[in-house]
């Protein structure tokens, strides 16, 4: 338990605001390799927000690339993708796309996702809309292949700030996560300290029906679902103050994509050195992996902080009752062998 009092989401973006919105210098350079499947993934600089999709015999990582300066909360301007066929050794694939590659949006490459359909593959993702409907918004492109390049599908925002109203704002529409159900319906889950989520058109760039907030607590933001044999998980940041004022990973359960949900508590505390936390959970070869960033890497002399994080994996376990087995944070990470 920290005896700190962590600032808010709230007091952090409104600070965030009033710092220029000007670019960083990318960290280069490792001091400290990880062994293979160690942890932090990648080492030569500070990333964020990982969201894994298993694709032809491969894992696909797309991260944020943070580059936050000493004056600056944030500052990602881009986002990346690795691959890995062993989950151990990551191969980089460079940027895929660049907030300002959606004409309507100025900044911020936030939290993203990738889902394949039909040989198409969808990035959903955070950016800052430009002055026609500001605020934070979900924008989707889309790519011949998963390490990209990808181009605007729309032309506009798939979720606006105007769109959604419960929220007191202007960045509740951040972290967008899709589902794609056994019967081939897709689900969009997104929001901050509120969780929305509407089912998606086949062509997977529209709307199908109203969106829905739902109430869980405690709830933060950056949601995940997975499905493991009859029973959907959401995992999620979320804050019990009980054991600290940073982000922890918590997860619920339910029938169905669209609940309803039973919160079953924390599945890994809060990350070293980081306010923020963020789950992505994916199976690779009959096993359950977790992803999630702290703030515990140190890149060239410059220390990780609240815009300066790093990506790690855990394996993850479900219970022969339902339940996540809680996860352990550590630097061996996924370099030995899961458990029997």
């Amino acid at each position: 338990m920290t005896d700190r009092k962590a600032p808010s989401r709230a007091a952090l973006l409104t600070a965030a605001a009033v710092v220029a919105a000007c670019s960083g210098t990318p960290a280069q350079g490792q001091e400290a390799p990880s062994p293979p499947g160690g942890n932090p993934i990648i080492t030569d600089r500070f990333t964020a927000d990982p969201a894994p999709l298993v694709h032809d015999g491969r894992v696909y990582l797309y991260v944020g690339h943070d580059e936050a300066g000493p004056d600056q909360m944030f500052n990602i301007t881009e986002w990346l993708v690795y691959s890995s066929d062993d989950m151990r050794n990551w191969e980089e694939h460079g940027p895929v796309m660049k907030p300002t590659d959606f004409h309507w949006a100025i900044r911020d490459a936030w939290a993203s996702e990738v889902e394949e359909k039909d040989g198409k593959f969808y990035l959903y993702t955070t950016v800052e809309h430009d002055e026609t409907d500001p605020g934070k918004a979900i924008g989707v492109a889309v790519s011949d292949s998963p390490t990209g390049p990808f181009v605007d599908a729309r032309g506009s925002a798939l979720v606006s700030n105007s769109m959604t109203k419960q929220a007191a704002h202007s960045w509740d529409d951040i972290d967008p996560t899709v589902f794609q159900d056994d019967d081939g319906t897709a689900w969009l889950y997104w929001g901050n300290q509120i969780l929305y989520y509407a089912k998606l058109e086949d062509n997977m760039i529209e709307l199908d029906g109203p969106i829905t907030a739902i109430g869980i607590a405690p709830y933060e933001e950056g949601p995940w679902i997975h499905k493991h044999e009859d029973t959907y998980y959401l995992t999620y940041a979320a804050i019990d103050r009980s054991v600290s004022e940073d982000e922890q990973i918590h997860y619920a359960t339910a029938p169905s994509v669209t609940g309803p949900w039973t919160p079953q508590g924390m599945l890994t505390g809060s990350g070293e050195n980081s306010f923020t936390i963020h789950p992505g959970t994916v199976e690779f070869e009959g096993q359950w992996y977790l992803f999630y960033h702290d703030a515990g890497l140190t890149v060239d002399g410059v220390e990780g902080g609240l815009g300066r994080r790093a990506v790690r994996a855990e394996y993850l376990y479900h219970e022969p009752d339902g339940s996540l087995r809680p996860v352990e944070q550590t630097d061996e990470g996924l370099s030995l062998p899961p458990a029997d």
